[in-house]
């Protein structure tokens, strides 16, 4: 999918929180994420998997400039956003759209659904005739597989995964270019997780939009990714295409992560080996010297603790790139 020019380009993007440490300490940096590139081509997905506190959404929300970056640079078109006014970020925003973690909450529950989705065109296209607006708003119920007349329903009246399909709509009403899906089917029934995963494959053919789809579950994102970026501790530990990573993982961190992740065939998951990550994960705040992984690595040697690992291809395909100094 690494075809022409990227439509997002992130190179070196920090977002550090200042953490005051009681009433009369000094100020602190919390990492939550540090020194992270990557690039997003037309109508590819890339995953980011890592577990809880790994900077995920955080990368989420500062390439839509909802947080600010501490430094460097998101590039959108080949033009640095980084940093943008909200006022300088509109006309950006037609074309970059969020999907949220939790449904119910990021809908406004005193407005139906037909405002919800509609939201977008009242932004952006003021002007829009009622009738206009209302049929954009059944038709893109209807891809979405809602029912256009419930346009008139509040979110209290659908079911988690119905209210996940508005919030879908209400980011794919405009046709964006990109959508930031913020681990869209976490909050979800088992059983309605496939379903808006293929909505959402289904969508991306269609209007050729492209995803960073976020999530801790290396399950869901091998069935949705081009490419997946595993990322710990705010840092990326390995970037490769999804069929590469998931069958060759060179980085222990992803292996340990890939022993995790269930598998249909029954005989298979009983007969696979598991890596388990032992301790827990260290604080943004103090994060270990050299390799952020270290701590909790089985293979780290003395270099693990001195050296910092540079993110790049060793041994193996150029576009598959491994921070580690003893890739396995």
């Amino acid at each position: 999918m690494s075809v022409g020019e990227p439509l997002l380009s992130i190179k070196d993007l920090k977002v550090h929180f200042p953490v005051r440490g009681g009433l009369f300490g000094a100020s602190k940096s919390l990492k939550a994420v540090d020194g992270v590139s990557f690039d997003v081509y037309p109508g590819e997905t890339l995953g980011i998997v890592g577990e809880s506190g790994s900077g995920k959404s955080t990368i989420g929300r500062a390439v839509l400039q909802l947080i600010k970056p501490t430094a460097g640079r998101v590039a959108w078109l080949g033009k640095n956003i980084a940093g943008n006014t909200r006022r300088q970020m509109k006309p950006f925003r037609r074309e970059m759209q969020i999907v949220f973690q939790d449904p119910l909450a990021s809908l406004n529950p005193r407005m139906t659904a037909g405002d919800i989705i509609a939201e977008p065109l009242d932004t952006f296209e003021p002007g829009l005739a009622p009738a206009e607006r209302k049929r954009r708003v059944q038709e893109i119920m209807d891809k979405v597989g809602l029912l256009p007349l419930m346009i008139n329903r509040y979110p209290h009246e659908f079911s988690g995964g119905q209210n996940q399909r508005i919030g879908i709509a209400r980011a794919m009403i405009l046709k964006p270019k990109l959508i930031v899906a913020d681990e869209p089917v976490s909050s979800l029934d088992v059983s309605i997780r496939a379903q808006i995963i293929n909505l959402l494959a289904d969508l991306q053919k269609e209007m050729g939009v492209a995803l960073i789809f976020i999530s801790h579950d290396l399950a869901v994102v091998r069935h949705v990714s081009h490419r997946v970026l595993v990322l710990y501790l705010g840092k990326v530990m390995e970037l490769a295409e999804a069929g590469v990573l998931l069958s060759r993982p060179r980085h222990p961190y992803t292996q340990a992560l890939l022993s995790a992740a269930p598998i249909p065939d029954p005989a298979v998951e009983r007969g696979k080996k598991r890596l388990l990550i032992e301790g827990d994960l260290p604080s943004p705040m103090n994060p270990p010297s050299g390799c952020v992984f270290r701590t909790r690595c089985p293979i780290a040697q003395a270099k693990c603790a001195a050296e910092v690992p540079a993110l790049e291809a060793r041994g193996g395909a150029a576009d598959h790139v491994v921070a580690c100094h003893f890739p396995s």
